[in-house]
């Protein structure tokens, strides 16, 4: 009774005292300062042609990798090969292994092939992710002939425990489950992430490449349909776990330690020209794989300093089993490669002053492969190798101005025993206007890409005396931002146009022999230009609107030596690079609701270098793609919790990535998310 006679005599106390403050008010006006906010462009940036995908993108769905998210929010033109399967990035026309990409600042390419699959890499495991086109790639890695990936991970800033659970079940008998636990208390933190996801994958689709003759009773073709097929050997597993642990000390150092494991098994479909059945062959990739990273971080005024170190590894296995006549299946081809690369990283940023920073830093990678095929009587690809990688950067940011900021940068590499050239850069930008925020963009680099261990000692066909691949490449381009702060609404847009020239492009082509063989035979020229833009707009209390959207004309053309006179690949687009993109993402929420609606687009992709059209084997089709989704957000006293009901490939459209590879038509998708209140 005496504590409930203290709260009412409290409450009264406070409307007492606030109605005496409002009368004060009353009585008189109070003048109060006006404050002027500001933003300096951050120096890091300076002239950098750089997107930053932000946490909504990267957690619109626990089914999507970072491949799906890189291809609905970037110029970026993902090659994929369906749902767990391969799915590889060409950034501005480039090749896969012209995109460098890193987690926490230790390299994800692979040393045998060049290329990261993104379809290994779920978006929910990734915290930070920046993409660096053309010349500014060389701010993060050397070799990004097309541009530079950037991931990392970070600590949840909420105190006490905190768990989420998303689960979703959608068609095809999939099954995806997200599990996060955090802890955090002063200065330290620990997380653990699971993710795991099945699937039959047995959609089904019509195939196209074959026909159905249908014949009268004399035996003559009287017609012919398409038939209705099933996606075969496509189920897959995938589980991936991460544990991540950050800590701040009392005398300023910050440390952090991720590892990431990966344990996948996957079908390789069948080729939907593949007359064969399903129990006649069996193709099947399995892969673990273990990514440690750790660092150190330590501020003292003007300078910081860092030291980053990890090791990955990862073994991968292709097996191949065919009907060897008597019914049974025999293992034909068992590929089998390991792969251990350690690294180190040790770096340094000192500001001079506001306007000017100097960075720095140096980079060492070993890498140990091992390459064999099992099979009886094999051996293709069999090599065991080891390379260590050196990497310097040098970097200068000054501002002598408010609107103008200049930056040069330099990169020095070493392979094994070679040392590339060294690999400069120079980068401006200019503020033209303060109303709108317009800066314009300019940037120059060369680059060099050096032959992955593959290139050089794959059996047979390896070619040692390859040289490295050499990229000369422009940027030019503007950015304006309006609206934002106070206002309900803001417009955000960038344009960029690029001319990009690589000289020596590595190509494995046939033999007399009867194998292939990587040759330095191609010159391409890339260019092209890029829109990105978003806008979103607050109606009301409740509504809100965002729109997002990109839009890239792409042109990547063989200007190479002719192969031989009979060679007409010369002066035509890249095979597989739509010269055409776009896509856009449309939100609308009210109050707990959330309407989202994702659109791409791609023009026609040609599968041959001499871009022949005489069959439908030479061309894919254009096709738009259009998902949608609906969210319910729910507040309980214990928890909060979403329902999300999907629609992938709303209008069913039939079409194909790669040739040969069906894609799943209309599907659909039902998720569950808790996530209970800290306690």
């Amino acid at each position: 009774m005496c504590g409930m006679t203290r709260r009412i005599i409290l409450l009264a106390g406070c409307l007492l005292a606030g109605f005496s403050v409002r009368a004060q008010l009353q009585e008189r006006n109070i003048v109060i300062d006006s404050v002027r906010v500001t933003a300096r462009r951050v120096l890091k940036d300076i002239g950098t042609q750089k997107s930053a995908l932000d946490t909504v993108a990267l957690r619109e769905s626990v089914t999507n990798s970072l491949a799906e998210v890189l291809s609905q929010n970037s110029p970026v033109f993902i090659k994929s090969y369906g749902r767990a399967t391969l799915a590889t990035a060409s950034v501005r026309g480039t090749a896969p292994s012209h995109t460098q990409v890193t987690w926490n600042g230790m390299k994800l390419n692979s040393p045998m092939l060049g290329m990261v699959d993104f379809s290994m890499i779920p978006s929910y495991f990734i915290d930070d992710a920046n993409l660096y086109y053309g010349a500014s790639s060389v701010n993060v890695a050397g070799g990004g002939l097309g541009g530079a990936v950037a991931l990392g991970t970070r600590a949840a800033d909420a105190e006490g425990f905190a768990l989420r659970y998303v689960q979703g079940v959608s068609s095809y008998t999939t099954f995806d489950e997200f599990l996060r636990l955090s802890y955090g208390k002063g200065r330290w933190r620990a997380a653990t992430r699971a993710y795991y996801a099945s699937s039959k994958n047995d959609f089904h689709y019509t195939n196209y490449r074959k026909k159905v003759f249908d014949t009268n009773q004399q035996g003559n073709i009287v017609g012919y349909s398409y038939p209705r097929e099933r996606n075969r050997n496509g189920s897959f597993n995938d589980l991936h776990l991460l544990q991540e642990f950050y800590l701040n000390s009392a005398s300023g150092n910050r440390w952090n330690l991720a590892a990431w494991y990966i344990a996948s098994r996957r079908g390789v479909p069948m080729l939907n020209v593949d007359y064969r059945d399903e129990s006649e062959s069996r193709n099947r990739q399995r892969e673990n794989t273990l990514r440690v990273a750790g660092g150190w971080e330590r501020s003292i005024s003007r300078l910081k300093l860092a030291v980053r170190a990890g090791y990955s590894y990862t073994d991968l296995v292709y097996t191949y089993a065919g009907d060897a006549g008597n019914g049974t299946l025999t293992e034909m081809i068992r590929s089998e490669s390991r792969a251990h690369t350690a690294f180190a990283r040790a770096e340094a940023e000192y500001y001079f002053t506001d306007r000017l920073l100097l960075m720095a830093n140096l980079s060492a990678d070993q890498s140990v492969v091992s390459s064999i095929d099992r099979a009886a009587g094999h051996t293709t690809g069999d090599y065991d190798k080891a390379r260590v990688e050196y990497s310097g950067f040098l970097s200068v940011k000054y501002r002598p101005a408010e609107r103008l900021g200049l930056a040069l940068s330099l990169r020095e590499e070493r392979y094994g025993y070679d040392w590339t050239p060294l690999v400069p850069a120079a980068f401006a930008d200019y503020l033209l206007s303060r109303r709108g925020r317009v800066v314009v963009k300019a940037s120059v680099s060369r680059n060099f890409r050096y032959p992955t261990l593959n290139d050089l000692y794959f059996e047979p066909g390896g070619n040692d005396t390859l040289r490295p691949e050499r990229g000369l490449v422009c940027d030019f381009g503007t950015e304006f931002a309006l609206g934002g702060e106070h206002r309900r609404w803001s417009l955000r847009g960038e344009v960029s146009a690029y001319d990009s020239r690589i000289s020596d492009w590595i190509v494995w082509l046939p033999t007399f022999k009867g194998f292939w063989s990587p040759v330095n035979v191609r010159k391409v020229y890339s260019y092209g230009a890029e829109f990105k833009g978003e806008f979103s707009l607050r109606a009301g209390r409740d509504w809100r609107l965002s729109l997002r959207g990109n839009y890239a004309i792409t042109h990547s053309v063989n200007r190479g030596d002719p192969v031989n006179w009979a060679d007409e690949a010369i002066g035509k687009q890249l095979v597989y690079i739509p010269v055409y993109s776009a896509a856009c993402t449309g939100r609308l929420d009210w109050r707990r609701w959330s309407l989202v609606y994702k659109w791409n687009y791609y023009s026609r992709r040609y599968t041959t270098s001499s871009n022949e059209t005489a069959t439908r084997f030479d061309v894919l089709g254009a096709y738009y793609m259009n998902d949608v989704s609906l969210e319910r957000r729910f507040a309980v006293r214990w928890a909060d919790l979403s329902l999300k009901f999907s629609v992938n490939n709303l209008f069913d459209e039939e079409y194909e990535s790669v040739l040969s590879r069906p894609m799943a038509g209309r599907n659909f998708g039902f998720f569950l998310e808790i996530a209970p209140h800290r306690k």
